[in-house]
């Protein structure tokens, strides 16, 4: 039997960048003038919280490439690729990322409207295996780059990320221009191209992960939960053209010896998932669209699910049994990133000492007292450490002396997204109100007030 650490980096290593086995990393985008002693002091929550999410966009929006203009994997060289190498998910969560920049208006909104649409037309013409996208695109020309030797074709979960930010794109840019009107025409034809039947191998019982035309169904990873792909069988369900059934989510997703739990850890209930509750990320991915409160179906309440989870990841590292240098009610959160030898999935089941900022920041809906302490700590008191040009490094592991000199797209993504929704609920409220996805969650058998 798979036990549940396993299944927690199957699902990782197929999310994330495969760095966890490069040791040799070279530095893509240092800015030597950059010094993160002088970064602003004395700010106030809100300010604080504003720095943040600005600062962290920088991500997106300076450091995005240059000719796609989509999301670099990551800040430093991966596997040889160079500087090429763009993230399909983590640019869903850059999209999101670009709505709140536009709300906020860091960026005139017809600068961002004209980088999506360079996006969107990029995406239309970018491999793509019965509608969806590989892990990997090259920035430059959209072909395909292998996240694996096997994994070189469609991936549902990462362009299910993607498609979660595009879909919040066709609600926000909403105006009578030449680039609006581009962006929601273009998101239309991807979302309509994408053929989520075909990954079920024709099994009204499963739903499949990767295909490829070189490998067929050689990966053979179903999306049993619980995990962060709750958002695949919610799109999957919502598809216009091709959809899956109800049965494929009541027979595969909660088909699975991890799916449900109910036990007590740290005296917090946790209705779903592996003990402990995993990695952060799986409160975070799905959820930046997908709104969890009162969110309710046949198998859980999910503002519960993801409360109670946050909960037990805060509470293990305030409890510290491993003894961990600078663990506290102020410095916590376990979530898969970079760390001192390698890449890692963090959870209180597979703690080494290292502190993800993105677990404690993304979970600011879920715990807005203990993730301002963690922002407070992490900005105010190790700044000079943490702090960069891109907003927080990826990780740190003070018994290591370790901080990292990289950064993620798919953890600086949630942070903005995840403190925009905890501030306004404006990614919540764009992604609820689509008619499809609305659609989607009823077939499902969802219960949420934002359901009409």
């Amino acid at each position: 039997m798979k036990n549940s650490l396993y299944l927690i980096l199957c699902i990782v290593l197929s999310v994330c960048s495969p760095t966890w086995a490069q040791k040799k990393k070279t530095n893509l985008a240092k800015s030597t003038a950059f010094n993160p002693a002088n970064r602003p002091k004395n700010l106030s929550d809100t300010a604080l919280l504003e720095l943040v999410q600005k600062q962290t966009f920088r991500y997106f929006w300076d450091f995005g490439h240059p000719v796609s203009g989509l999301a670099r994997e990551r800040s430093n060289k991966a596997f040889d690729y160079g500087d090429e190498v763009i993230t399909t998910g983590g640019s869903g969560f850059g999209i999101m990322a670009m709505i709140v920049a536009a709300e906020r208006k860091w960026y005139p909104r017809d600068s961002i409207a004209n980088r999506l649409a360079k996006i969107t037309k990029f995406l239309t013409k970018a491999d793509n295996y019965h509608g969806v996208f590989p892990h990997w695109l090259n920035g430059e020309t959209g072909k395909t780059i292998p996240f694996g030797r096997k994994d070189d074709g469609g991936d549902l979960v990462e362009t299910t990320f993607l498609m979660q930010g595009l879909l919040c794109a066709r609600q926000y840019f909403d105006q009578d221009t030449e680039a609006e009107r581009a962006i929601r025409g273009r998101v239309e034809q991807i979302w309509n191209e994408m053929e989520f039947d075909w990954y079920t191998r024709g099994n009204p019982n499963q739903l499949y992960w990767h295909w490829s035309p070189n490998q067929g169904w050689a990966m053979n990873f179903e999306l049993r939960g619980y995990n962060e792909t709750l958002i695949t069988y919610i799109l999957a369900a919502a598809s216009p053209r091709y959809p899956i059934t109800t049965q494929v989510y009541n027979k595969c997703w909660a088909q699975s010896e991890h799916f449900y739990n109910g036990k007590q850890f740290y005296g917090v209930k946790l209705p779903l998932g592996f003990d402990y509750g995993g990695p952060l990320f799986f409160t975070h991915y799905s959820f930046l669209g997908l709104d969890p409160r009162n969110l309710k179906d046949r198998y859980a309440d999910y503002w519960e699910q993801n409360v109670n989870h946050t909960l037990i990841n805060y509470k293990h590292c305030v409890a510290n049994p491993g003894k961990f240098k600078g663990y506290g009610e102020n410095s916590w959160g376990l979530t898969a990133s970079d760390t001192y030898n390698g890449y890692n999935a963090h959870s209180p089941t597979n703690d080494f000492g290292t502190i993800t900022p993105t677990a404690a920041l993304s979970s600011f809906p879920y715990t807005p007292e203990q993730s301002m302490k963690a922002l407070r700590h992490f900005y105010d008191d190790m700044g000079d450490k943490l702090w960069s040009e891109y907003g927080f490094i990826d990780a740190f592991n003070e018994s290591q002396n370790w901080y990292a000199n990289s950064h993620l797209a798919i953890d600086q993504g949630p942070i903005i997204v995840m403190i925009e929704n905890y501030r306004t609920g404006l990614l919540w409220k764009l992604f609820m109100k689509d008619k499809d996805v609305q659609n989607g969650l009823k077939k499902l058998g969802f219960q949420s007030p934002a359901i009409k």
